[in-house]
């Protein structure tokens, strides 16, 4: 029996990498589900590439209005969210003296506000229609530790760790089950942006950083998004009823905790 039939999940910014494969996996296990991202055209080629089990909104997790139509549009398209995968994130790094405030605004914003917020707006859903949820946040190995040139985004994923735990030890009252995943180095479209940011800070040739980083992964090689599938099925089915508050490390052993 598929472990997701008949529920339904909103993810955002899945209209590609971690998101999209995420969104893929919830179909195959009988789930319905809703591409948000603020690239609608992606969002609608991805839907309709998926089939008839999904749908495309717009969604920016950064505007208040654009959370609550994406969950409005989500409870009349499939009578209610019973996921929520908040996926929608930004990268950036810089040294310490070079941080500007707009670039900090910006990822606290998407990372953060954009996790609590959109959190919030699925969790109101959840209990008006009295069924319970899981909720799932994608947080980081950057949220375990602090890295010389990656302190903002750092910051942001300890935060989304820190809103995961309160999160999680308020809503389960209501049944709405609050965990996170901690993604390692994920290959990914992502990472041409993430190389070009080290090569300029460390005078590295482009492709090193991602090759250094591949190889230090215990396991051998850079994760993939398929890697993460099946911890996002886990704790968005029934076998997770009594995990609450936890954050799950799938990076391929590069941290322990």
């Amino acid at each position: 029996m598929k472990r997701l039939a008949g529920k339904s999940a909103l993810i955002t910014g899945s209209a590609r990498g971690i998101g999209l494969k995420f969104a893929e996996a919830y179909v195959r296990e009988g789930a319905k589900v809703v591409i948000a991202d603020i690239d609608l055209d992606r969002a609608k080629k991805a839907a309709s590439n998926i089939g008839d089990a999904a749908i495309a909104v717009r969604m920016d997790v950064t505007d208040q209005s654009s959370i609550d139509e994406a969950i409005r549009t989500a409870d009349e398209a499939f009578g209610g969210i019973d996921i929520l995968v908040n996926n929608a994130a930004l990268f950036s790094a810089a040294p310490i003296v070079e941080i500007e405030r707009p670039d900090y605004d910006k990822l606290f914003a998407v990372n953060v506000a954009g996790t609590l917020f959109t959190l919030q707006a699925a969790a109101k859903s959840m209990i008006a229609r009295g069924k319970g949820g899981k909720i799932i946040n994608m947080a980081s190995q950057a949220g375990r530790r602090g890295e010389a040139l990656v302190a903002v985004y750092c910051a942001t994923k300890a935060a989304v760790i820190s809103i995961t735990q309160s999160a999680g030890l308020d809503l389960i009252r209501h049944g709405i089950n609050v965990n996170a995943i901690a993604p390692g180095v994920v290959d990914g479209e992502h990472w041409d942006g993430v190389d070009a940011f080290f090569a300029k800070y460390e005078n590295k040739a482009p492709g090193q950083k991602k090759k250094e980083v591949g190889q230090a992964v215990p396991f051998g090689r850079m994760g993939t998004a398929e890697d993460l599938t099946g911890m996002a099925i886990f704790l968005a089915s029934p076998e997770a009823d009594y995990v609450v508050a936890q954050t799950y490390n799938v990076d391929g052993g590069n941290w322990m905790s």
